[in-house]
């Protein structure tokens, strides 16, 4: 049965549901993050996927990530499925520009992750949720 990973619950909220992936957002409220994650058991790669649902998460990150450029107005979105801390299969797509804090360099360990406030948290969920509700995607 598949279980998110105690990392990825602590340094996340789900704030929704692809047809496979559940979708994080990063607590880190430095950049626009969300994650990827999905919702099969075992899996450590990409090519850990059936074929259908290699194409079924291309299908879902380009949905996010175009919301995600859209939203943000992004001048990049960083899309990587790294794992190196964490092992589960997790899809990073963070909204990067040229005036952020790491910029130009990879964002891990640059800066000291930033908390929401909660106003802030409810409204990046919201617009998100909104964004996206539909087409295989729910709250």
């Amino acid at each position: 049965m598949f279980q998110l990973h105690p990392r990825l619950a602590e340094d996340s909220i789900v704030i929704g549901r692809f047809d496979l992936s559940l979708l994080l957002l990063s607590r880190d409220a430095n950049y626009p993050w969300c994650i990827l994650v999905p919702q099969v058991e075992d899996v450590f790669e990409i090519h850990h996927l059936s074929e259908s649902e290699q194409q079924q998460l291309m299908r879902e990150s380009c949905r996010l990530s175009e919301v995600m450029t859209s939203l943000f107005d992004a001048h990049k979105m960083n899309v990587a499925a790294l794992g190196n801390v964490v092992r589960q299969l997790h899809v990073h797509h963070i909204a990067r520009f040229e005036e952020d804090a790491a910029w130009p360099q990879p964002i891990w360990g640059k800066v000291p992750a930033k908390i929401y406030t909660h106003d802030e948290l409810a409204e990046r969920i919201k617009r998100l949720q909104n964004a996206l509700v539909g087409e295989g995607f729910s709250i």
